[in-house]
């Protein structure tokens, strides 16, 4: 039998993965003693790992996460208030598959965005659709869509996404069309996506950086309430990396 004409067409229909499992049995000197169950199995098998590392992929490009993080590298030693147990629970990604919230917040060098990145990148390893964005870069998103139009589009693909990640919320102050465009996402979001937010300012604090009380009031309703909380406290960790470069 041709083996050729059955490549083009495992090709033509993406089974890469079984492609590149056949050549590794044809080069086998031992592929004799096994089954045809068992090399039909072997094939099948490399052919998920294939499109789930193919889908990984698209997942996290789409991502587009601002550090490569994992929830396997987050750092217990440093004394920021960071429990293990929390995070354990965080990584499961079941918060996710109930639309519900985080909200990570502390003050600068302690580690938020890195906590953010990586609970997102798990998300995007237990199969959901994941979307980062720095804040200010959001709400200036957010601008230019009223400007030129896109808004409805960009709300849109906001509703779709199964969780989005805001990084430094309230490090710039947004206009009260822009709250309130904001808080439009999280109307589309609540109760069907999960949101994931970091933040210097406790929220007891957010009814002073958006302003308008009753925007306040909604946005702390659909986001807070109910939400998993980690408050961090303590000394930056950027400060004993400074110190041992200085001493380098």
């Amino acid at each position: 039998m041709l083996l050729e004409p059955t490549i083009n067409k495992m090709q033509a229909l993406k089974l890469d993965g079984m492609v590149e499992a056949l050549e590794e049995q044809r080069r086998t000197t031992d592929k004799a003693a096994w089954s045809f169950e068992d090399r039909l199995a072997m094939l099948v098998e490399r052919q998920w790992i294939w499109r789930e590392n193919r889908t990984m992929k698209t997942r996290l490009k789409f991502a587009k996460l601002r550090q490569t993080a994992c929830v396997e590298d987050i750092n217990y030693r440093h004394h920021r208030g960071l429990q293990r147990s929390v995070i354990d629970h965080l990584a499961a990604s079941d918060w996710v598959q109930c639309a519900q919230n985080c909200i990570i917040t502390g003050p600068t060098g302690l580690g938020k965005s890195y906590l953010a990145c990586a609970l997102a990148q798990k998300a995007c390893r237990d199969g959901h659709r994941t979307m980062y964005f720095y804040a200010p870069k959001l709400f200036r998103a957010l601008l230019a869509g009223q400007a030129d139009g896109s808004l409805p589009a960009l709300l849109k693909k906001l509703a779709r996404t199964r969780l989005l990640v805001i990084d430094d919320w309230g490090l710039e102050k947004a206009s009260p069309t822009q709250y309130r465009d904001f808080l439009e996402i999280l109307d589309d979001r609540h109760g069907l996506a999960s949101t994931l937010i970091t933040s210097q300012f406790a929220t007891d604090r957010w009814h002073e950086l958006i302003g308008d009380a009753t925007v306040a009031d909604a946005i702390l309703d659909r986001l807070v309430h109910g939400a998993h909380r980690i408050n961090l406290d303590g000394e930056s960790m950027r400060k004993p990396q400074n110190q041992a470069a200085q001493k380098t």
